[in-house]
């Protein structure tokens, strides 16, 4: 669960995030390779299953990634216990809320509820659908208060709730990210050092989104794709994220690249293999 201690670094990693999050999806130059199926559609080809083993896709993977997020951004391994977070934390984004940190003022969270309503229409959250178009861009929370929050727990104990989660966080940010990392040649490290950027600064147009990021670092090095080494280009990827990160105060904590990705890629650690040991924000973790 939340550590109180380190909400300020944890929390404000939402500051940069565009106000378009839909601009991830839609707007970035990916490559035409089918986003992750949800729920009905048909299973995919055996060759697509045996692909995604290779990378941040793998279900062992992806659970690592999700606890290195969750370290950064709940001080805490246990990202299944995030569903029901829910906090202002003073960032300018209104709420932020769930396993990724959805924002009632940039889109995500809006987005999420809408899924979840489509599905399970009697929700405790569907009321709050007019409030939450109403506050989108702002971190107004006229007309969530009082009830939102409770309201955002007892959904939480829903398991459609869930997997809404689960979903929207695999739209917007995991897939994405993955999607670019295999276009680029690069291996499970790499496709979590794009996850871990999406996550912080989101995936618009401006200086320091996930885009602006990695065009600085092709300004630098050639990706696997383009026939460069790719650990030469995930250290000119980390030095750009660096930067960007620097450009907010909230972000001077650069620990999470650091003491982190950076440790793993010094180590060659390039499939992003157990056991792991880094540290974010001076606490230290392990996966064995």
């Amino acid at each position: 669960m939340h550590h109180p201690h380190i909400s300020t670094p944890r929390r404000t990693d939402r500051i940069t995030r565009t106000v378009g999050l839909a601009a991830l999806a839609l707007g970035l130059a990916f490559t035409a390779i089918p986003a992750t199926a949800h729920a009905g559609d048909p299973a995919p080809p055996a060759a697509h299953l045996e692909a995604a083993a290779t990378g941040l896709d793998d279900p062992a993977k992806k659970d690592i990634a999700m606890q290195l997020v969750s370290s950064a951004e709940n001080s805490s391994l246990d990202w299944k216990a995030q569903y029901g977070y829910i906090e202002d934390i003073g960032d300018g984004r209104g709420y932020t809320a769930g396993i990724i940190g959805f924002c009632s003022g940039t889109g995500d969270m809006l987005d999420l509820v809408e899924l979840y309503t489509e599905r399970n229409p009697g929700n405790a959250l569907a009321s709050y659908l007019p409030a939450l178009r109403q506050v989108d861009g702002t971190d107004s929370h006229e007309g969530l208060d009082p009830g939102f929050t409770a309201a955002w727990a007892e959904a939480a104990s829903d398991p459609a709730f869930e997997q809404a989660q689960n979903d929207e966080r695999d739209r917007v940010y995991f897939d994405p990210a993955v999607r670019q990392g295999t276009a680029d040649g690069l291996g499970t490290l790499g496709q979590f050092a794009y996850y871990d950027a999406i996550v912080m600064h989101g995936g618009g147009s401006d200086a320091t989104s996930f885009g602006s990021i990695r065009q600085r670092a092709l300004a630098v090095a050639s990706p696997p794709a383009q026939g460069g080494d790719e650990t030469a280009y995930l250290d000119a990827f980390l030095d750009a994220r660096v930067w960007a990160m620097e450009q907010e105060e909230a972000h001077s904590d650069t620990s999470r690249v650091d003491t982190a990705q950076r440790v793993f890629l010094r180590n060659g650690n390039l499939n992003l293999d157990p056991p792991l040991d880094w540290k974010v924000y001076g606490d230290s973790f392990h996966i064995g």
